[in-house]
C-alpha cells in the first residue's frame, strides 16, 4: 500500500498541516469526480430526451430534468452557483429547465 504525499509548495499554499492538507485534497477529488459523474448523467439524459419519439419523451424529460436538477444541487452545495452557464453549456432546454424541482 502506497501513501500520499503532498507537495510542500501545496501545503503551504494552503496553510494547513499535512494531515488536514491530505484530507482536504482527497475531499476535493471526490467533489470533482462526483460532479463530473453527475454532469455525464446530464449529458445522457439530455441526448436521449433528444432523440426520443413522441411515446418515449415524457419519460425522457422526466429523466432530465431528474438529471439537471440533481446536478445543479450539488454544484450549489459545492459553492458553485452559476446556473445560466450550466444551462448554456449544456443546451438545457427550456422544457427541462421548466420542470426542475417538479414532482
Amino acid at each position: 500500500m502506497s501513501s500520499l504525499r503532498m507537495p510542500q509548495s501545496f501545503l503551504r499554499r494552503l496553510g494547513a498541516d499535512a494531515g488536514d492538507a491530505v484530507l482536504n485534497y482527497e475531499i476535493m477529488g471526490e467533489q470533482a469526480a462526483s460532479l463530473g459523474r453527475a454532469g455525464r448523467k446530464v449529458e445522457l439524459a439530455l441526448a436521449a430526451l433528444k432523440a426520443a419519439d413522441a411515446e418515449a419523451r415524457p419519460a425522457c424529460l422526466k429523466a432530465a430534468s431528474d438529471a439537471v436538477w440533481a446536478f445543479l444541487i450539488q454544484r450549489e452545495i459545492m459553492g458553485l452557483r452559476d446556473r445560466d452557464r450550466v444551462v448554456a453549456e449544456y443546451a438545457i432546454p427550456r422544457e427541462v429547465m421548466a420542470r426542475l424541482g417538479a414532482r
